[in-house]
């Protein structure tokens, strides 16, 4: 985290053994067979409870940074994913023609869509999701912290979250952890660098 600004946060909800879709992800079937699952545990999310109290942060998120294929597969949120906060979706190429909708806008550098992403959100965290956009923004060094939504099943196959993260090593602090009816939320801090020996 930079300054006074809030942290750039993922949030994702997750199978045992690392899936957030099921297999044939696409427009129609948007969390792929058997993929709703991961998703049951937002039946709470108007209690009291700790998937309530995670529920709402998420809401009091002030900017979003998405990947393109969750932007397109989530039908652009048509434009408002909540409240009106700005939408960065990450994305590796512009058609001049494609103007996205209502406050989300595309960005095709990684660092300057964390840059920008901060700079909307000012104090409050910034909402990360999509796979694609998870790692890309931690190779890069942006994601700060991550909201882990693990539910207890195996997928067995689909899309993973860190399929495609290369080599490096990347160590977590665990700085809360809350339990509530078939899901365990998980905050991890990501460490960086220089405090790993």
């Amino acid at each position: 985290m930079t300054g006074t600004s809030g942290p750039i946060r993922l949030y994702m909800s997750m199978s045992v053994d690392g899936y957030i879709a099921g297999p044939d992800d696409r427009p129609g079937q948007e969390l792929g067979r058997g993929g709703g699952r991961l998703f049951n545990w937002l039946d709470d999310r108007e209690s009291d409870g700790p998937s309530g109290q995670v529920y709402r942060e998420a809401l009091a998120t002030g900017a979003v940074i998405s990947g393109r294929r969750t932007f397109e597969l989530a039908g652009r949120w048509q434009g408002d994913h909540h409240d009106g906060v700005p939408i960065f979706v990450l994305t590796r190429h512009v058609d001049d023609d494609d103007v996205p909708p209502g406050h989300a806008r595309f960005v095709t550098d990684v660092e300057d869509c964390a840059r920008r992403a901060r700079a909307a959100a000012g104090e409050r965290p910034v909402m990360v999701h999509g796979a694609g956009a998870a790692q890309a923004l931690l190779r890069a060094g942006h994601i700060d912290e991550m909201e882990i939504h693990l539910v207890p099943v195996l997928l067995g196959e689909g899309r993973r979250l860190f399929g495609h993260l290369g080599g490096d090593r990347i160590e977590l602090e665990l700085v809360r952890r809350l339990e509530d009816r078939d899901v365990t939320h998980l905050r991890y801090r990501v460490r960086r660098p220089e405090e790993v020996e």
